[in-house]
């Protein structure tokens, strides 16, 4: 996936579906603010903001402290600034994380909920990041594990046809770019960072919900995440082919009133150096 996804049909389609994609992280978004939450904030970066929800969490708790949500995608942030109109310590602005530069806000707390996985070049940002961050700044994101860790994923691309979805490579943009710790670990150090720690999550992923969560799902499955462009290039055959499967495998997940899937994360946590 490229950047310029996120500024066009993809980013777009994620802005529609700001209420689904927050409810399916239900479980890690709480865990990340826990995190962000352990020490005290005067200014927080939200990387790769999407539609908002931990820059606005955060403000509604701190509001003597300031939220900034950056985010390449200019649909993104319209939803960001729309559900945070009335959140004054909050404010979002289109940019990309990977150059970003601020005279004006110097964070002590740069979070990110799966929004660094797409950095062309992770070094080279992490490096623009730790540069603009305060002295002994809090670096704490989240990012997939692999996709055997990812049930919900795997089951997904299992469904499509022979080599309809490349498998995801360490350190290659995408949803899986950051499962490898050892890989991670080297980056963050190569770009400065220190104090680096990983903590394994596993949690629910919320993939449908309500009357007809099977429905839910289902919709949701093929409009956004690793098998809706798969499934929009395939031929009538295939597609078809590819909702019977999918019916079945979000079927078989229900629980209730909800379509649950495990998925696994990583919380990373670092901190930038102590400046004399």
């Amino acid at each position: 996936m490229q950047l310029s996804d996120w500024q066009g049909a993809v980013g777009i389609k994620w802005a529609d579906e700001w209420r689904r994609t927050d409810r399916s992280f239900t479980g890690l978004t709480e865990r990340l603010l826990a995190r962000a939450r352990a020490e005290p904030i005067s200014h927080a970066l939200d990387i790769g903001c999407g539609a908002g929800e931990l820059s606005l969490a955060l403000a509604r708790s701190h509001p003597l402290a300031k939220m900034l949500g950056v985010d390449i995608g200019e649909a993104l942030i319209a939803a960001a600034k729309s559900r945070g109109s009335n959140l004054a310590n909050a404010r979002f602005e289109v940019a990309d994380a990977a150059v970003w530069r601020s005279d004006e806000f110097t964070p002590d707390l740069l979070l990110s909920r799966h929004g660094v996985m797409f950095f062309p070049e992770p070094v080279a940002a992490f490096v623009n990041l730790r540069r603009c961050a305060a002295s002994s700044a809090r670096l704490i994101f989240s990012c997939f594990r692999s996709v055997e860790e990812n049930p919900w994923a795997l089951g997904l691309t299992n469904l499509l046809p022979v080599g309809a979805s490349p498998p995801p490579q360490s350190m290659v943009p995408g949803p899986f770019a950051f499962a490898d710790r050892d890989a991670v670990t080297a980056m963050l150090d190569a770009a400065g960072w220190t104090e680096i720690e990983f903590e394994a999550v596993d949690f629910a992923y919320i993939a449908g919900a309500g009357e007809d969560p099977v429905a839910d799902a289902k919709s949701f499955f093929r409009t956004i995440g690793p098998a809706a462009r798969a499934a929009a290039d395939m031929n009538p055959s295939d597609r078809a082919e590819f909702t019977r499967r999918l019916d079945t495998f979000v079927s078989s997940h229900r629980d209730g009133d909800l379509v649950v899937m495990l998925a696994g994360a990583w919380i990373v946590s670092a901190r930038a150096p102590t400046r004399d």
